[in-house]
């Protein structure tokens, strides 16, 4: 799930290190994201450049391997972007025309167009009302002979219930293709999302826990699923310098430019996890007074790395725009996709039955209705998340 159009990078000698907590007066202006990038990015770029060797290379290998100890799978490839390593993973488990994945209805619409540029058709599932995970109790709905896999999303940082996503899975027959786009340093029963299903797919656009601007990752245990995601994403190679192709590919490459500021980046891993985690709690303890508004935090049996301060809030859009008016930008909730215009016509001129209607999807239009996500990132300060805190409460008349 890629998401964000107005993403922007804090130059290193501005946020060099991690911001400190301390009185400040109201800012000007708040943003939705700030990529943390600092002296370490900018010397490892710099190191790239001057070694001469800019595509894939060394920082690439030493970027996967350490993704795969990460998330715990013993294969994985690097692709260009979250959607394209959805496609890819699609690809390497021979998803493609006329075959049907289940999609669930509120996910950024990357997570549906991977299914399109395969060939196939998504399906669209209902969410959980609680969670905003995929509802596996209305997942059956959706099966016909066509149906070849299901597609959970790690929505906001928490996880599906993929114990349920699973057993789903093993009774009828489905592939897994876990998005994860939103899932780095996310568990579900202590297990790191993308190592549950067949492949897990993970994006590293600007606004994602870690960044290389643009960047993906698909991971996997089985070899004869590596091997096929190796020659799709190498113009049909397995060796990069052959002129010998043994199967039709395509150019599913990252630059090692990318990946040096991936290695950057999980070095502070934890740093960002653990700062992420004390500006939730900040959240929490200024919002708890607010009945208007709900935190979502980790599903069921989950971990929670917070891609975004989620709330369920009462006058959602006249609390957004308080809060833009205030210099607090704020995103609402991914629009259904059983109402995207584009996604709705081809889908149901695809599937006989098809249901797009709104009393098919009732707890995505509730988030679309009351959702909306608050700055969370590494470089906000506590005294910002005060202010945001503050600003809701007088919105409310708190």
């Amino acid at each position: 799930m890629t998401d964000l159009s107005s993403a922007r990078v804090a130059p290193p000698s501005v946020r060099p290190t991690a911001p400190t907590a301390g009185p400040s007066a109201p800012p000007r202006k708040i943003a939705q994201v700030s990529p943390w990038l600092g002296e370490a990015e900018a010397q490892a770029v710099a190191d790239v450049v001057r070694g001469g060797w800019i595509t894939e290379g060394p920082h690439a290998r030493a970027f996967s391997d350490q993704l795969n100890h990460l998330i715990g799978t013993p294969y994985g490839v690097l692709a260009p972007n979250g959607t394209l390593a959805l496609a890819l993973g699609l690809m390497a488990l021979e998803i493609g025309q006329g075959d049907e994945v289940l999609v669930p209805d509120t996910t950024f619409i990357g997570s549906a167009t991977a299914v399109h540029m395969v060939g196939a058709v998504p399906v669209l599932v209902d969410v959980d009302d609680q969670t905003f995970q995929i509802d596996m109790n209305r997942a059956a709905a959706g099966l016909t002979s066509r149906t070849r896999a299901i597609m959970p999303v790690h929505l906001f940082g928490t996880a599906c219930d993929m114990t349920a996503v699973l057993d789903f899975a093993v009774k009828h027959r489905l592939a897994v293709i876990e998005d994860a786009a939103q899932g780095i340093g996310v568990t579900f029963g202590g297990r790191h999302v993308g190592s549950l299903g067949d492949v897990g797919c993970f994006s590293f656009f600007a606004d994602k826990t870690i960044t290389t601007g643009e960047g993906g990752y698909v991971a996997c245990k089985d070899q004869h699923v590596y091997n096929r995601l190796r020659l799709l994403r190498n113009q049909g190679r397995l060796d990069r310098g052959s002129f010998i192709h043994e199967a039709i590919g395509y150019n599913f490459r990252m630059t090692d430019l990318q990946c040096a500021i991936g290695v950057a980046q999980l070095a502070r891993l934890d740093q960002v996890i653990s700062r992420k985690t004390e500006l939730l709690q900040r959240y929490q303890a200024g919002l708890q007074r607010i009945s208007a508004v709900r935190m979502l935090g980790a599903a069921p049996n989950a971990g929670h790395v917070p891609f975004r301060c989620v709330l369920m809030a009462q006058d959602v859009r006249g609390l957004m725009t308080h809060l833009e008016a205030a210099g607090v930008e704020t995103r609402s909730f991914f629009h259904p996709l059983h109402r995207q215009p584009g996604l709705r016509a081809w889908s149901a001129s695809r599937v006989e039955g098809m249901h797009l209607d709104d009393a098919s999807f009732p707890n995505a239009n509730y988030g679309w209705d009351h959702g909306v996500c608050l700055p969370i990132q590494p470089t906000l300060s506590l005294a910002e998340v005060d202010f945001i805190c503050d600003s809701i409460a007088e919105f409310y008349g708190v």
